[in-house]
């Protein structure tokens, strides 16, 4: 296939302790059904003369291209603060493709069958999760939030049995890498020190090379991978996203998102907002999300302890400082993120008591989190009822004369809202209907709905019923793994 792969596949060179060879289980029917053409342009790839039935039989896993090297990746993870063994269950990487500026892309696929870390389960997807991994990854890429891509969709044309009899599919997934906190968790519950210092060069050799020359290269991971998912969840907070399952295997060492599983963005603004079907105590509700990546970091920095320090108790001292510095810098980045989201420029002491009041103000009244933004960028939305309340016109003064200090004018301030502010998010409740209709074989409303979302930050053209919120249900909006 003259496509323009370019496979270098680094981690299938590692000690066979880290993966497992082994291909996909091919598929009786695969037939593809959507295809990244942005991603395939910056992947440097050419689809243009491959017919639909090769393209199929590409994206099943049913035929390689050459030089592929396809393995099942072995990991570990707390799940729900439980420590368990894991690997790959349900997916398989193609292999490493480097682009001409070297940069370097996993192809895997998800859901091409029973791997030997499947632990009882059959490998497989369906078809709704899949597209709504390929939804929401690729709105959440287009509102600027590091994340892993979705290249394209494939029906296998077989059932996949779950609560009901469902259409089997498999999504082919694009990332920098899949490494995961839970990857270090792997190799460290082996205690072989050989093998974690294989792991942290492969890491830094992969990823932050500017740490190549570092003294204590373990401490310095840490502190930078600390710094990019701070950096990644205050981006979640930002446009009201809840991850869901925010297990340590799926944290990844990049500082990309992740395994869109039981994942959805929030509409009416509560802190302790919940999807996930089996998070049934709110671990990774939305005000949560912040004290669980801490969490997670402390059990990465946990795996380091050995190279840290030769000194056992000194390295934890050492990790446990550093962990500590969470809450700080996790404080200064989330006040610059909402003052950015309120259009303030510099910093004012009564800037954290204002942005406090209007989220307390919007959670008493059950106001859509990102329609309120938009209603204060002066955008047209439906039902601005709610913003007669006299506490919010009250509250409305007291940010507009902070929004005088600093040299600070409408033009400065509304570039700067506009373009932290998404004017549309992946409403729940369409992707429900395009998913819905999706599953009866029409795939009209799906991609309506990805263009839509390829400019969150534009105001376009019939976009109003992809900025209401759902309407008003007896039932409790739920999300589910998939598996």
């Amino acid at each position: 296939m003259t496509i323009g792969w370019h496979f270098d596949n680094t981690y299938s060179k590692l000690p066979d302790i880290f993966s497992s060879k082994i291909s996909p289980i091919k598929v009786k029917k695969p037939d593809l059904i959507i295809l990244n053409n942005n991603l395939t342009k910056k992947l440097e790839l050419d689809f243009s003369k491959i017919n639909n039935e090769d393209l199929s039989q590409l994206f099943s896993g049913n035929l390689l291209p050459k030089d592929s090297k396809t393995i099942a990746q072995a990991y570990a993870g707390h799940q729900f603060g439980h420590f368990t063994m894991l690997g790959d269950g349900r997916a398989t990487l193609m292999g490493e493709h480097v682009t001409k500026d070297n940069e370097r892309f996993d192809i895997q696929f998800k859901g091409s069958g029973i791997t030997p870390f499947s632990r009882n389960g059959d490998g497989r997807a369906a078809l709704g999760p899949m597209l709504r991994e390929y939804i929401i990854s690729e709105a959440m890429h287009a509102l600027n939030i590091p994340t892993t891509r979705s290249l394209a969709v494939v029906k296998t044309g077989e059932d996949v049995v779950r609560e009901n009899i469902l259409q089997g599919a498999i999504l082919t997934r694009v990332a920098s890498s899949h490494l995961r906190v839970g990857t270090f968790q792997y190799i460290a519950a082996r205690q072989n020190e050989n093998e974690l210092k294989t792991l942290v060069n492969y890491t830094v050799d992969r990823h932050y090379p500017n740490i190549k020359q570092s003294k204590n290269q373990a401490l310095d991971l840490l502190k930078v991978l600390m710094e990019k998912q701070i950096n990644l969840v205050i981006n979640w907070m930002r446009v009201g996203f809840i991850h869901g399952v925010m297990n340590t295997d799926n944290m990844t060492i990049s500082g990309e998102t992740i395994d869109y599983g039981p994942c959805a963005f929030m509409d009416t603004y509560d802190p302790q907002t919940v999807f996930s079907s089996i998070d049934q105590l709110g671990r990774y509700a939305y005000f949560n999300q912040p004290s669980i990546t801490k969490w997670n970091l402390a059990r990465f920095a946990e795996c380091l302890i050995p190279l840290i320090d030769k000194d056992k108790n000194k390295a934890i001292q050492i990790v446990t400082e550093e962990i500590n510095n969470f809450e700080k810098i996790y404080e200064i980045k989330w006040l610059n993120m909402m003052r950015d989201k309120l259009g303030l420029f510099g910093e004012d002491p009564k800037d954290q008591v204002l942005i406090l009041d209007l989220l307390t103000w919007m959670h008493q009244n059950k106001t859509d989190y990102t329609n309120t933004f938009c209603y204060l960028m002066n955008e047209k939305i439906q039902n601005n009822k709610i913003f007669y309340n006299e506490n919010f016109i009250i509250w409305k003064k007291r940010w507009e004369e902070r929004l005088k200090l600093n040299n600070n004018t409408p033009e400065k301030y509304l570039k700067l809202m506009k373009s932290v502010n998404p004017l549309v998010i992946p409403r729940n409740h369409k992707v429900e209907e395009a998913l819905k209709f999706a599953n009866n074989n029409d795939l009209n409303l799906v991609k309506k709905l990805i263009k839509i979302l390829e400019k969150p930050y534009e105001n376009q053209n019939g976009i109003n019923e992809y900025q209401s919120t759902a309407p008003a249900s007896d039932q409790k909006y739920q999300t589910f793994c998939g598996t």
